[in-house]
């Protein structure tokens, strides 16, 4: 697979630029500079060629972030056949245009410039000075407008190979990690991951964006997604969005790694764990930093996690340390195991006898004398595995013998730590015309 850069000073148009080359929006855009920090990929398909696209942080920034964001671009430029330069010319070139120029030439890629925000002819006049950063014929592009993309990539394919490279056959399980603030969420994938990918700050805040990166665990490929911590109550628009970003990562995620830090719990906990259980998504609770837990605190926070994630009780947990790493190797390892289980599927005989031997365990609910009765159970769906049970009467099913047979799905189907979703079907001569459904 190809692998092409894009760099520029802040708010030049990169991130615009890069949702418009892959045909989606999956980075945050605003008209204000610094949004993007991390280097995010994203996978494009142009003329036989498959292209990994890196949209990078914007260069010589003059704020905190400067180095770190450098830092990223230069680990995006290692093995990029090409890069592409973004430039806003009717701006005029500043200095940090010159700083980035000379960095560029010192890294001997093959630059290609993207004069942007060029909306219409009238504006290339603008580009004059463009010629005498010494990388070439600049190509006039409007990212807002798609004005001029397709004379861009024809440049980008100038420098590629024609891709010889076979599709891997085993799909990637895309797991995100979602917590609040300063939680360790980006030092977890680093850690995982054995690299820098992700900024890591003591500020709150840090991740912007959803950050997906590629990795191989035991022959099975994964795709983490690193996302914004999820605040209450965001403090600016841009965070807002990226929360609606990180929100939009776990809807196309196969599994959750909610992460939370041993620490210091709190009630936004319990709404990341509805976040969590409402997705159904397999979920994994990380409970991050619990080297530094006392051991005199471990039973209370062990009190503290079941009260505060109750919503969850079935997900499995990992106790870790992104610091020493401890615990790294169980997150992979559970996560393949959950994956596996929510994609499967049980034969209908087997449902049927455990479905009688349930309502031997346990008495069904009976009102005024009349009983629930259930004739007939099935797998409908997996990923989650959906179960409809045919019963008389769908209003006799109380909540709490709901989650007796949850429970018991789970315990005796090996489906522990996986969310089950049961449907009601009513038949029979108390049939009144429609269903009731209830998720866990």
């Amino acid at each position: 697979m190809h692998k092409v850069a894009i760099v520029g000073r802040p708010n030049v148009g990169k991130s615009s630029l890069f949702n418009r080359l892959i045909g989606r929006r999956e980075a945050v855009v605003a008209d204000l500079p610094g949004v993007t920090r991390d280097a995010k990929e994203g996978l494009m398909l142009h003329q036989n060629h498959r292209i990994t696209l890196i949209d990078t942080g914007g260069l010589w920034s003059g704020d905190e972030w400067e180095d770190a964001i450098r830092q990223k671009a230069e680990w995006a430029m290692e093995g990029a056949q090409a890069v592409i330069f973004v430039l806003d010319p009717r701006e005029g070139l500043s200095a940090a245009d010159y700083e980035v120029t000379d960095w560029l030439r010192r890294l001997g890629k093959p630059v290609i410039i993207a004069a942007n925000k060029m909306d219409s002819p009238k504006h290339e006049v603008y580009m004059a000075e463009l010629w005498g950063l010494g990388f070439g014929e600049p190509v006039a592009i409007s990212a807002e407008h798609a004005r001029g993309l397709d004379d861009l990539l024809d440049r980008v394919m100038e420098h590629l190979p024609e891709d010889t490279e076979d599709v891997p056959e085993i799909a990637p399980i895309r797991i995100s990690l979602i917590g609040r603030p300063n939680v360790g969420k980006s030092s977890l994938l680093n850690a995982i991951t054995q690299t820098d990918r992700a900024i890591v700050a003591d500020q709150p805040g840090t991740t912007r964006d959803s950050l997906d990166v590629e990795w191989d665990y035991g022959g099975q490929r994964f795709v983490l997604v690193d996302t914004a911590g999820i605040r209450k109550k965001p403090d600016t628009a841009v965070e807002d969005y990226a929360i609606q970003r990180s929100q939009a990562a776990i809807g196309r995620s196969d599994l959750i790694w909610l992460v939370v830090n041993a620490g210091d719990l709190g009630d936004h906990e319990l709404k990341l764990a509805n976040l969590a259980y409402d997705s159904g998504k397999p979920v994994i609770v990380i409970v991050n930093k619990w080297d530094l837990v006392p051991d005199a605190d471990l039973k209370a926070t062990e009190k503290d996690l079941n009260q505060k994630l109750h919503h969850i009780s079935y997900a499995p947990r990992v106790y870790t340390s992104a610091i020493n790493e401890y615990g790294i190797h169980e997150m992979l390892a559970e996560a393949m195991k959950l994956h596996e289980k929510w994609q499967s599927r049980i034969p209908t005989s087997e449902l049927n006898r455990w479905l009688g031997v349930w309502q031997m365990r346990q008495s069904v609910p009976n009102f005024h004398g009349k009983k629930l009765k259930m004739y007939f159970m099935t797998q409908v769906e997996t990923a989650p595995p959906t179960f409809a049970i045919f019963c008389n009467r769908a209003d006799f099913v109380t909540r709490a013998y709901e989650g007796f047979l949850q429970n018991r799905i789970r315990e005796d189907l090996q489906l522990a730590g996986i969310p089950v979703r049961l449907k009601w079907n009513e038949k029979g001569p108390y049939k009144r015309g429609k269903n009731a459904e209830n998720d866990d």
